[in-house]
């Protein structure tokens, strides 16, 4: 145990945010830069190295977390880092985009703040690349096999970095321009700046690991003679298809998905755009959805300068405390406060959008623009959404973002049909325990398989996949994999 006094001695103190008004004009990480080191052995210090540690089940990376706020607390960070990656590829990422599930299962959060774990991680990562500590592990041998890997989402690189690193060829293959899936295009860079990325994608081709990027399987290679090309394939295609709103005025101009809407202001901020075709500049903006990529929308859409932003969430607002039905160590749903919403914008919860108004059509166009969503109070009644009597009223609307959610994985290029993949009840990819589909030498991770969720379980199932591919193509392996696919642990 680090300092056997240290829960009781030491307030949690979380990383500080840079001022609302500097850091709206731009895209820089909310954080202040340097602000953790200082703090974090103390903070660290505050673990009680618990003889059963919930963190590790609440965590599905099952991360060693006492062994390394024990090293942290007396400043090793060598050794910190090296207990932090025994466990996770990418630290540096779950560290800054994950919700910490973890402190939601820390003994110590029954009845006083969690332990910082998610800010004791991002320090350790972060001082490891500075002091050097984080190289490329390349494999002693080569083992003659071939594996592709669709998608560069956490998933598929998790996946790809173990399985080059236990001796085969992998090439990762991503249909857009760069590497990184969502990390790249869908994360605005004021929560995770792309260095990051880039700097993890420099460590893997040193190691060894091939990068295709704008191929698409499925259309630009069909899927069946990739299958025929390589030893074994891992689809970590995420999960694309966005959930749509289908209301009258839908069609109208100025309403857009999330993942229409956020690429579009990534490629700004690497120099592909000068402007944004779609940006939130000096208009009535309203998020539809309540989660995080509804958030990310609303502090995209306060660096461009919008007029107003409103954010609008179907359920009831959440508790600021556990209900007994989310007791500890389970992951409770909270009213949550991001950086984003510290930065302005009004949030309405328990409504429904009824339908858009829009402007007439101007000469040479069929629709006209958005100018107001109408909204309706709704109330659960008996496992039912009903919609309250007299509460209906409009907003003003020009620029509206749809971020309520994936349905699952794109079937529209072809790939799903040309591999011959079955699909269980809820339209994922479908695998058995070792995350192997229906054709032999075919293996599905991350929300393709899982369905639309976190990013620590998109690492977890990618570790997973590749211990599957591993045994697959040599009869046995030592690649950590810390779930199966039927796994919730305690983040239902």
């Amino acid at each position: 145990m680090a300092d056997p006094k240290g829960f009781l001695t030491t307030d949690r103190e979380v990383a500080k945010t840079r001022p609302v008004e500097e850091r709206v004009k731009d895209w820089n990480e909310v954080y202040v830069p340097g602000s953790l080191l200082p703090i974090i052995s103390k903070q660290a210090g505050r673990c009680m190295d618990c003889g059963i540690p919930f963190c590790h089940n609440g965590c599905p990376l099952g991360n060693l977390i006492p062994e390394w706020n024990d090293y942290a607390y007396r400043e090793d960070w060598s050794a910190a880092s090296e207990r932090l990656h025994a466990t996770n590829n990418f630290p540096e990422f779950t560290g800054r985009l994950c919700p910490a599930p973890c402190e939601s299962a820390c003994v110590l959060g029954i009845n006083q703040p969690a332990v910082t774990i998610k800010n004791v991680e991002v320090s350790i990562i972060d001082k490891a690349w500075d002091s050097g500590d984080v190289t490329p592990q390349p494999p002693e041998r080569l083992s003659g096999k071939t594996v592709a890997v669709i998608g560069s989402g956490p998933a598929g690189l998790a996946a790809a970095q173990q399985l080059t690193r236990a001796g085969h060829t992998v090439a990762v293959y991503e249909r857009a321009d760069r590497i990184g899936g969502l990390l790249r295009y869908g994360i605005p860079a004021f929560k995770m700046e792309k260095s990051h990325i880039n700097r993890r994608i420099e460590q893997m081709r040193a190691e060894g690991t091939k990068f295709r990027t704008e191929t698409e399987i499925g259309r630009d290679i069909d899927a069946a003679k990739l299958r025929r090309r390589y030893d074994a394939v891992v689809i970590a295609a995420g999960a694309t298809v966005s959930r749509d709103l289908p209301v009258p005025g839908r069609e109208l101009n100025g309403i857009h998905f999330a993942m229409e809407y956020l690429p579009l202001a990534n490629k700004v901020q690497e120099g592909d755009l000068t402007v944004a075709p779609i940006t939130a500049e000096g208009k009535h903006v309203v998020v539809i959805g309540g989660g995080d990529t509804g958030a990310d929308c609303v502090g995209t859409a306060h660096r461009q300068g919008a007029a107003s932003v409103t954010q609008l969430e179907i359920m009831p607002r959440p508790g600021d405390e556990r209900n007994p039905g989310q007791p500890w160590p389970t992951f409770p749903m909270l009213y949550k406060v991001t950086s984003a919403h510290e930065e302005g914008g009004e949030r309405i919860y328990a409504v429904s959008t009824t339908h858009f108004e829009g402007s007439e059509p101007e000469e040479g166009e069929t629709v006209g623009n958005v100018k107001y969503l109408h909204l309706v109070e709704v109330e659960f009644k008996d496992g039912k959404l009903e919609q309250q009597p007299g509460t209906e009223r409009r907003i003003p609307a020009e620029l509206v973002t749809l971020a309520m959610g994936f349905t699952g994985t794109d079937q529209a290029n072809g790939l799903v049909q040309q591999f011959g993949l079955e699909l269980d009840a809820r339209g994922n990819i479908a695998r058995d325990a070792d995350f192997a589909t229906n054709v032999p030498g075919v293996y599905v991770a991350g929300d393709a398989g899982r369905g639309q969720s976190l990013i620590v379980w998109a690492i977890a199932e990618g570790r997973s996949a590749a211990r599957g591919v591993d045994r697959f193509l040599t009869g046995a392996s030592e690649l950590h994999a810390p779930i199966k696919p039927t796994d919730r642990a305690l983040t239902v």
